[in-house]
């Protein structure tokens, strides 16, 4: 890796953010030896252990050493409830502290983007090669059990390692029968553009150990690159913007405190902003690229006028339904409850890599409809062998499951404001979750659905006992609130610089992302989509770092 210290502060290229998007682009825009490539990430280094642990998560989320810690406005849509709102904060960022569920979403999430942005590019046909071509799916494996359809669709030797959990549980696998009786079929694959169906979620590890993008793309490949630079622990303050010989704005660097001291690193091509959904808003309004309005009200010079700057926040929320079952169930809650459980899943983890400190932190997966209306799956389950009353507290002392189902495409939308001229301030993060009809209609229906599975014959046996939210509500009204009760983010925030035609006043990036009206400026991480995926956003985010690397470096010839 290139000498830190260096006193000339010139690049091709500057990424700000090391998180998912932003270590696959620095891979692949310094595997050419003429690109010098600068990275920076506001976080530390990734050398905590528990980000390495799966089950560190715990101790990684809401922890200043690895967590930005902020934390939602009073939510009108969650009874005025505001929640945590995990964002990575060391290399890596979110894949060091996420659940590292591979999950693509759906076809046709892609090609409706194609069609918002009028971009055949971003049809489903024309990602997957972006998903396959750094995908390394154990599947594919030699003595792997792949069939045709699962090689047209998957990929080997790519730096994204994709694994089989490495424990099931029995609770689990009849909760999954169950689902089949409630008319959800079994599944292998959920990425094949369709992910109707109930398994168990693939992972994003490598032999019992979470696997980041830092692991992923920046070491090995980009620490032996005389032309990479890494700068953590430097906080971006502002992106610098100068006007051309037409009076246009151009991005030609960034300020950033480092080591105690403010610096400019100049771009010669482009800066590249991967900061996301919530960082990214965030410091192009900080460097008057945004509403007008908000700009005025900090006093901050305007650069361009882009209205859609930290509006079209999009999450998914999950509402967590927990069933007790009965005495004598093998659960994590039963396991964990003494000393000598804990010092056994200790043992098994240290001795090979399984059991519950391996575990991501949802099991099982299924993806059905909501109800009869939808033609395709709407709603997403997240099934564990364990409860709790909330993240971070203690396991109940009964054994027992928890059930989180959400909303996949949601029709609430949010803003990401800033709150002041000081960039280590948080911004106002306001989700507006179930501020729509449509919402509340699905997160009823949804406890409906997950009611009607716990009911089947397979499920039974083991006597369960609705906890929360309680079989005493019913009606619509009743389940729509208890929503807003104990609904939490699933922490999937994106669209808040999202792509879109030349004529949507509200699209802050073009098709290709670059920011509109601001020269050598691309925005790349899950804030550039249009509308959520329908699932988990680590993988899609991947794919559109790839997508973004291949123009970037094409376009670059040229220069």
């Amino acid at each position: 890796m290139a000498d830190t210290q260096q006193q000339s502060h010139d690049y091709d290229y500057i990424i700000v953010g090391a998180g998912t998007a932003g270590c696959l682009l620095a891979n692949r825009l310094s595997a050419d030896p003429k690109n010098k490539v600068l990275l920076v990430e506001a976080g530390g280094r990734d050398n905590y252990h528990w980000i390495h642990i799966p089950v560190g998560y715990l101790y990684c989320i809401d922890n200043p050493r690895t967590d930005w810690c902020f934390r939602t406005e009073p939510d009108k849509g969650l009874n005025g409830r505001s929640l945590i709102y995990p964002r990575g904060k060391t290399l890596g960022g979110c894949s060091s502290i996420n659940g590292m569920l591979y999950i693509r979403g759906q076809a046709r999430d892609y090609d409706s983007w194609a069609e918002l942005t009028g971009d055949d590019a971003w049809r489903w046909d024309n990602c997957l090669p972006d998903f396959v071509k750094h995908e390394d799916h154990h599947r594919l494996d030699s003595g792997g059990d792949a069939d045709a359809a699962h090689r047209d669709h998957h990929g080997h030797g790519g730096e994204w390692r994709v694994e089989k959990q490495r424990l099931s549980w029995e609770v689990l696998d009849d909760f999954a029968t169950a689902a089949v009786e409630a008319g959800i079929p079994r599944t292998r694959d959920f990425n094949r553009g369709d992910n109707e169906g109930v398994d168990y979620f693939e992972v994003n590890q490598r032999s019992g150990w979470r696997w980041n993008t830092a692991k992923a793309f920046l070491r090995p490949a980009c620490s032996k690159r005389a032309n990479f630079t890494l700068w953590h622990s430097s906080q971006v303050l502002k992106l610098e913007c100068q006007p051309d010989e037409n009076a246009t704005p151009r991005c030609t660097g960034v300020r950033l405190e480092r080591q105690g001291e403010e610096v400019v690193a100049h771009a010669r091509r482009e800066v590249i902003v991967c900061a996301g959904a919530i960082g990214s808003p965030q410091l192009l309004q900080l460097s008057g690229i945004g509403p007008v309005d908000l700009l005025a009200e900090h006093a901050i010079p305007l650069v361009k006028n882009l209205p859609g700057v930290g509006e079209n926040l999009q999450d998914h929320l999950q509402i967590r339904s927990v069933y007790k079952v009965k005495t004598g169930s093998k659960t994590l809650n039963t396991m964990a409850s003494t000393w000598w459980g804990k010092t056994g899943i200790g043992l098994e983890y240290i001795l090979k890599r399984s059991g519950p400190m391996s575990m991501a932190p949802s099991q099982l997966c299924a993806f059905t409809r909501s109800s009869d209306e939808y033609r395709h799956p709407n709603i997403e389950y997240h099934v564990q062998p364990l409860s709790l009353e909330a993240f971070g507290q203690p396991l109940h002392t009964y054994p027992a499951i928890t059930a989180s189902v959400c909303n996949l495409n949601p029709t609430s939308r949010g803003t990401v404001r800033i709150k002041s001229r000081d960039p280590r301030q948080a911004p106002a993060i306001a989700p507006n979750y179930l501020s729509t009809e449509e919402d509340r209609r699905v997160a009823a229906d949804s406890l409906r659905v997950t009611r009607r599975i716990a009911e089947q014959p397979a499920f039974a046996k083991y006597e369960p006992e609705e906890v929360k939210p309680g079989v005493e509500y019913q009606s619509d009204d009743d389940l729509a609130r208890l929503a807003g009760d104990i609904g939490t983010t699933i922490f999937h925030p994106v669209g808040t610089t999202r792509m879109g035609r030349e004529n949507d006043p509200m699209a802050v990036v073009d098709s290709r992302l670059r920011v509109r009206g601001v020269k050598a400026l691309r925005v790349v991480d899950a804030g550039v989509m249009p509308t959520i995926t329908s699932g988990n956003t680590n993988s899609p985010t991947l794919m559109i770092a790839e997508k973004a690397a291949g123009w970037i470096l094409e376009e670059g010839k040229g220069q």
